[in-house]
């Protein structure tokens, strides 16, 4: 008598990675569509040979979206959203590999891999002038203002020259990477009256001024390695002519008088004589003629 006999295959085997635990660096200027970790790294096995089916999800809160996988039989994972360090540096995926679909109503066997991705600061942004505000709230925008200061005409100072709102500065925002900037004057400077030093910014002058005229300056701070990655800073120069003496008022003390019922920005009258508006004089033996 010939028996056969068929041996059934269970699903009592649960999918396997061969890595369970991963690390990728990935830089912040990293294409959408780049593939982040290869299929084959990343391919379960399942010793019942059953078809694999993956799920990416993430476990920091506001990095969901930046991550996905090709497909549900294909767990290679790619970047699907573009990187901002500023916004995070590093996440943590959990890629799930069942050997039933997810909704599936028979007994599903799962395995996790876990992947760690750390977010590399890339060279993105150009140097800022400081001080500089952020524009809305977004870190990765500042808005420097003006520099400005004033120079006496026919006069040569050898010290750098105070500006307003502080001193010729700039800084690589991409602070990982913070690369040594560089300093240059590329306009206005009429006449090679000033210099700037390549490294501090600090500004000097070559010469003295025989001429009232302003002087607007663009100064430029560089990356050094990096001389695609720049910035203009303008710097307004006043020339005037040197105060000697401090303003000074004709009176020590002005008595006033007021009307009780008129409207807003009515006169101030003297004391004495309601018919002569109250007026406060200055002057200064700078400018004996205004």
């Amino acid at each position: 008598l010939e028996i056969l006999v068929t041996i059934l295959n269970e699903n009592d085997n649960s999918p396997v990675f061969a890595q369970p635990n991963l690390t990728r660096d990935v830089p912040e200027d990293t294409k959408v569509g780049t593939a982040i970790v290869a299929r084959e790294e990343l391919s379960a096995s399942d010793a019942d040979l059953d078809t694999i089916y993956y799920e990416l999800t993430t476990t920091v809160q506001e990095t969901d979206g930046y991550f996905a996988i090709r497909g549900v039989n294909n767990p290679e994972i790619y970047l699907q959203k573009a990187l901002d360090y500023d916004k995070f540096n590093s996440t943590t995926l959990l890629l799930y590999a069942r050997d039933r679909p997810v909704a599936s109503p028979d007994p599903t066997n799962t395995a996790t891999a876990t992947i760690t991705i750390i977010v590399k600061q890339s060279d993105t942004r150009a140097p800022w002038f400081l001080p500089c505000t952020q524009l809305h709230n977004d870190t990765s925008v500042c808005i420097s203002s003006p520099y400005s200061g004033r120079i006496n005409i026919s006069e040569m100072s050898t010290d750098p020259l105070l500006l307003e709102p502080g001193p010729i500065y700039a800084v690589d925002p991409d602070y990982t990477i913070n690369d040594r900037i560089m300093y240059s004057i590329v306009g206005g400077n009429t006449d090679e009256v000033f210099s700037v030093d390549a490294d501090t910014g600090n500004l000097t002058m070559n010469k003295i001024v025989t001429s009232p005229d302003s002087f607007l300056l663009q100064v430029m701070a560089t990356q050094v390695n990096n001389i695609r990655k720049y910035s203009i800073a303008t710097v307004e120069i006043k020339v005037i002519n040197k105060s000697n003496f401090p303003p000074y008022f004709e009176k020590g003390i002005y008595n006033g008088t007021v009307f009780v019922g008129l409207p807003q920005r009515s006169f101030v009258y003297q004391v004495g004589d309601p018919s002569a508006p109250l007026v406060i004089m200055a002057m200064d033996q700078d400018f004996p003629d205004v």
